[in-house]
């Protein structure tokens, strides 16, 4: 039997993993199940990703990219006259208010990192890129302190139920923000 050309098999099966792991946890995550439902021979799952982590990686990966086109998409961290504070609590609230699977599923890849040594340098690139993206305006200090707060702003609304409260966010992202118009671009806040 000929080989079928199937130049998007590697992307459903990345989708499949996520759609599994949103339904069944991590736990529920294996070539078998992704192979299913993806609709592909188990054999495709292993040729794309020879181990679970691969594929977790892939997935999380994938994950992350949504939060960045949320970020890219509300422009708000380059505008240096945007005020910080505000325009985190919003993209917080708005990236919590989408689709709360893909929330939660980017939450349960990243804390899986804690017993999976293959998705760490994945979690810490979206700490990464979104502290470097904060260090344009604010040291690089508080850069780091606003994402592990954010961070926490999430786990708390998905592990207790709760509503995303965005005046809140925004009063205690502001406490952690330097005093200063727009901190870095005022002067204050440090260097970089």
């Amino acid at each position: 039997m000929a080989r079928r050309y199937d130049p998007e098999r590697r992307q459903r099966i990345i989708d499949a993993a996520i759609r599994v792991v949103g339904r069944h946890g991590l736990a529920g995550l294996s070539h078998r199940s992704v192979a299913a439902e993806a609709d592909v021979p188990l054999g495709s799952t292993t040729y794309h990703f020879k181990t679970l982590d691969e594929l977790m990686v892939a997935a999380l990966r994938q994950a992350n990219e949504g939060f960045a086109k949320v970020v890219v998409a509300r422009g708000g961290l380059e505008d240096r006259g945007a005020d910080l504070a505000a325009e985190l609590a919003g993209l917080l609230g708005e990236w919590l208010a989408g689709d709360r699977t893909g929330v939660e599923l980017e939450c349960e890849l990243y804390l899986a990192a804690l017993r999976r040594p293959a998705l760490r340098p994945v979690a810490a690139e979206w700490a990464e890129d979104l502290a470097e993206r904060l260090g344009r305006r604010t040291d690089a200090v508080t850069a780091r302190a606003l994402v592990a707060l954010m961070d926490g702003i999430c786990l708390q609304v998905l592990l207790t139920d709760g509503v995303y409260d965005e005046g809140y966010a925004r009063e205690v992202l502001g406490r952690v923000i330097p005093a200063g118009p727009h901190s870095r671009e005022g002067g204050a806040g440090g260097g970089s």
